[in-house]
Order: C-alpha cells, then structure tokens, then sequence
C-alpha cells in the first residue's frame, strides 16, 4: 500500500530489491515515478492510485535502467519523461531493457518498458527541481521537493545499495563525487529522503547519514582502499561491490 512521507508524496515499496515505487501530487494531477516491479504489485498500485481520486497525469523514469523503465495499462496513456540524455538510451536500449525484465520480475508488461520522451525545459507536469547527473547511469536524476522537504534520490542515498558504477562508462569515481555534491546541496533543504532502493529516510540526521556512507565508500575507491561499509555484509553486494572495485583501480 501506499505510504504517505509527506504533502503530497506517497510511496510504496516492491518485494523486489526493496523498490519504491512513487507517487507525488503535482498542479494538474499525480505523476508516478518508477513504478514497479512485479506485474501483481503494478496492479495494486493501480489499485492506490485509484483510491487517491486523483487522476495520473506523467510518468517520470529517473534513470534509464530496466526497473526505473516500467508502467502498467491501468495507469492510462499519460506521458512518460526523463531527462534527454537518459530518454535517449532508454530508447536504444529497449530490447535489452525487456530481456532484462522477462528475466528478472514476473508479469511485467514488457511492450510499455521504455517508452519516455525528453521531459521539458520547464519540467512539464513533473514538479520539483531535476539534478541531472552522470553516475551509476547516463542522464541520471533525482528531483527536489523543497516546498514539501523531500528528496527523491533515485538510485542513489540507499541504506541498502552500495554506490554503484556503471561499468561502460569513464572516471565514475568523479561522476559519483560530483552528483553526491549536489545532492549535498539539495539535502540541506529536506528532512525527508527517497532512494529508488530501501528505507525512507526521515529526519536530518538520517538523511545526512545517508550521504556520509555514499562519500565514504567513492573516497574508498579513490584512495585504491577497501570501504568500511555495513552494506557490504551483504553476500549478494560481494559480485557489484568487486567490479566497483576492478572499475575505479583500472580507470
């Protein structure tokens, strides 16, 4: 079901991954964010947003990785963004996308993966501020409620996923040490944080601890060190954490 963390701004959270699939009010109507994962929690998503009374407007994808991609028949035929540049590899690679979701999740709808345009200059019907950065995925981008206090990371700020370094691409390190300021930056107008995986984070405190371990584990990777970082007992984390690893010593 979903979970109101402030005005306006409601999430709900997939078996999968811990995925938080999010709601948020805008002028016109609602615009969905990443929602997942499986086709039966699409479905009762559906369901919740029905109750609202609240028509859907948009969909907005954060970055252009296959869960982030995802959409169901009942949230009608509204228009889905994300930024250019992550718009345009969802769209090069959108076969790839609806292989990795037929393997990954069930009942997924998979003809409706991928299937976003550039989101306006003026934002169009997404509300908030967009932070376009370039780690963990091409065109990535978290969004600033600063009326309602509330960041929405994408996969970004976890207390369950280490930093992740998108393997295709140079100088992640720097990607993630350049996105984690501005995020910084954007935190200090919140209380309340949405990461695309796991727990909200509520409060100041919690917040900033968030950022504390993501700068902890990338200035890890810089000095060529092992991270300190109780995400890593984690066995599944073990393969990503060691091609982080490989990644930030050979770049």
């Amino acid at each position: 079901m979903l979970n109101q963390v402030a005005d306006g701004v409601w999430v709900r959270q997939s078996e999968w991954v811990w995925t938080n699939s999010i709601v948020v009010r805008g002028e016109a109507g609602l615009v969905l964010i990443d929602p997942g994962i499986h086709g039966s929690e699409l479905n009762e998503l559906a369901d919740d947003v029905d109750r609202l009374g609240i028509p859907a407007v948009a969909g907005f994808s954060t970055h252009p990785h296959w869960d982030h991609l995802l959409w169901h028949p009942r949230f009608g035929d509204a228009p889905r963004y994300a930024t250019p540049a992550a718009a345009r590899v969802a769209s090069e690679a959108r076969e790839r996308a609806q292989a990795m979701a037929a393997e990954s999740a069930s009942g997924i709808p998979l003809e409706l993966i991928g299937l976003v345009t550039p989101l306006p200059a003026d934002g169009g019907p997404v509300p908030g501020e967009i932070i376009e950065h370039q780690a963990h995925a091409v065109g990535h981008a978290a969004i600033l409620l600063e009326d309602r206090g509330v960041l929405l990371a994408g996969d970004m700020l976890s207390d369950i996923l280490i930093p992740l370094l998108d393997s295709r691409r140079d100088d992640q390190v720097g990607a993630y040490e350049t996105a984690l300021d501005r995020l910084d930056e954007a935190a200090s107008h919140v209380d309340v944080v949405v990461p695309g995986h796991g727990a909200v984070a509520e409060g100041r405190p919690d917040v900033a601890a968030r950022l504390v371990a993501d700068r902890a584990y990338i200035d890890a990777l810089r000095r060529g060190e092992e991270p300190v970082d109780a995400r890593l007992d984690a066995d599944w984390l073990s393969g990503p954490h060691q091609s982080n690893l490989e990644q930030a010593r050979v770049r």
